[in-house]
């Protein structure tokens, strides 16, 4: 056993025996499929904690030399494979931690001579009577041990791309680093596997992927392997059931990457923080802080502050992914901008309508306090003051409330500010803070009609009144209070009522003021 050639399996058995481990196994039947294939070479790019290392860790421990895993897999979905035992520790496996080697390297060249050194040294421990031509050439050594002992190799290199996010700039190490991983891999009779995985997808450069022979599953387009991607619906309602919590709380908090073949996926590391603390949380920033995101919202692109701020209030926007260079420095349209956070986990994807959104309330948490200490004017300011707006409401101070959203109108290029639509966004924002406390309906059916916005409280703020707010243009707040009774959108809301708030909101385009109107729905209303 060694560390890089044959690892053996402490690492995933590690992962196994923690108190929350959700069975992902069923991922080594596809890599089963394609070994010795013309399709063995796989990279998959996710955002940080959904797993990756996880992955790369079950792989190597199944696929390496240097252990016997039968029964670690024993009770796991693989071993159900009538081709479990095939592949089971059979092959001479190499196992690189890309960002372990970047640490203690001062550049790229450091790097690639430390990896190569390492396991050359490893190889020829294995191997010591095999000649080898050139003894500082990692695939001439290869291909020398393979030739004599025909025993082929399988590789699996973990944050395969970190030099693109340590050394963003510098291109010419970038090319040196992808021209050594085509040489070792690309068209090689020994590789029967390759399989990387990072946050990014394979840089391009010049008119061409360096490492073209790869198949490529991201958050753009998973592929079969979407399932594997984050924690699946099925999967969180067995942990929620186990651990006592509320599907539907956690849905709305860390679900939200849909992709074609997976409705719902969510995000791992959350979830089982969530479930492990018993409480609802933002976990994400445990590992990255927002000023990660903080860099690429505030970017000079027309139309992205719009778009980000849409967003937030619960719309999707269009974007095309096909110009994105894969790195992190190359942004020549918003387009570019919004493509990155998709990789990075801010955002979901829609292949089928090419569009974006945000996933859930964690990441939508995130955007707020960016936003907050990012000089986008009365939007920051609206933001930080929503709790106050929401306070507001809750003891019926109107004017109070008028001003909030008086700070949270802002005008864009593409949502003119003239209609009850675009004054929706408004409100969102301006009552931002209300998603900590309800679950927000946009057009919600209730009696004979649709309600523009109800707030429903969550299950653990029923002492929070529910909210039925209605929105008008050039009309009056008064006007609005009435339709909600004539049309009977509380109808739906009925065991809320005494603990219920209508909301009435206007805007009037000649004067630019903002009106509200608050009033309590009594138990003795009929409905």
């Amino acid at each position: 056993m060694g560390i890089y050639l044959n690892p053996g399996n402490n690492k995933f058995k590690r992962a196994v025996n923690s108190d929350i481990y959700v069975d992902k196994t069923g991922l080594i039947k596809y890599t089963n499929s394609i070994v010795d294939t013309l399709q063995s070479c796989v990279c998959v790019s996710r955002p940080r904690r959904f797993g990756k290392s996880m992955a790369a860790d079950m792989l190597t421990a199944y696929y390496s030399k240097g252990c016997d895993s039968r029964e670690l897999f024993s009770s796991l979905e693989i071993a159900k494979d009538e081709n479990f035992e095939e592949h089971l520790n059979k092959y001479d496996t190499i196992f690189l931690n890309m960002q372990e080697f970047l640490s203690r390297s001062s550049n790229v060249k450091e790097l690639l001579e430390r990896v190569e050194g390492k396991v050359i040294r490893e190889l020829k421990k294995q191997y010591p009577d095999v000649e080898l031509y050139d003894e500082n050439d990692l695939a001439e050594t290869m291909q020398d041990i393979f030739a004599e002992s025909e025993c082929p190799f399988i590789v699996i290199i973990d944050e395969w791309d970190c030099i693109f996010r340590e050394f963003k700039h510098d291109k010419a190490a970038q090319e040196i680093y992808l021209d050594f991983l085509r040489d070792l891999l690309k068209d090689k009779e020994y590789i029967y596997l390759a399989y990387m995985t990072g946050i990014l997808p394979i840089k391009k450069y010049g008119t061409h992927s360096a490492l073209n022979m790869f198949d490529e599953f991201s958050m753009i387009d998973p592929g079969p392997l979407a399932e594997y991607v984050g924690f699946t619906e099925k999967e969180v309602e067995a942990l929620c059931q186990k651990y006592q919590m509320d599907i539907n709380e956690i849905k709305n908090w860390y679900d939200g990457y849909s992709f074609e073949e997976v409705e719902s996926v969510y995000s791992p590391k959350s979830v089982v923080s969530c479930m492990r603390l018993g409480k609802l949380g933002n976990y994400w920033n445990q590992t990255e802080t927002f000023e990660a995101l903080q860099i690429y919202i505030d970017m000079n692109f027309e139309g992205l502050r719009d778009d980000i701020l849409s967003m937030i209030a619960g719309e999707t926007v269009p974007v095309n992914t096909r110009s994105f260079t894969n790195d992190m420095t190359t942004f020549r349209t918003e387009d570019d901008v919004l493509t990155l956070l998709i990789h990075l986990g801010y955002l979901g994807y829609r292949y089928a309508d090419k569009t974006v959104f945000i996933p859930n309330e964690e990441i939508r948490s995130e955007y707020v306090s960016a936003i907050a200490v990012s000089d986008w004017g009365e939007v920051s300011k609206a933001l930080k003051n929503s709790a106050d707006t929401l306070q507001a409401i809750w003891q019926g101070r109107e004017e109070q409330v008028a001003e909030g959203i008086r700070q949270a109108h802002f005008e864009t290029s593409h949502l003119q500010y003239n209609d009850e639509n675009a004054l929706s966004y408004t409100i969102s924002l301006a009552l931002y803070a209300a998603r900590n406390f309800y679950t927000v309906h946009r057009e919600l059916s209730g009696g004979k009609g649709f309600a523009d916005i109800v707030y429903v409280p969550r299950k653990r703020f029923l002492d929070k009144p529910a909210l039925v707010v209605e929105l008008k243009w050039d009309k009056n707040a008064e006007g609005a209070i009435q339709q909600i009774k004539e049309k009977e959108y509380c109808r739906s809301l009925e065991e809320y009522k005494g603990n219920l708030l209508l909301v009435g909101i206007n805007y009037d385009k000649k004067t630019q003021v903002h009106t509200c109107k608050i009033e309590q729905y009594r138990k003795e209303e009929s409905i």
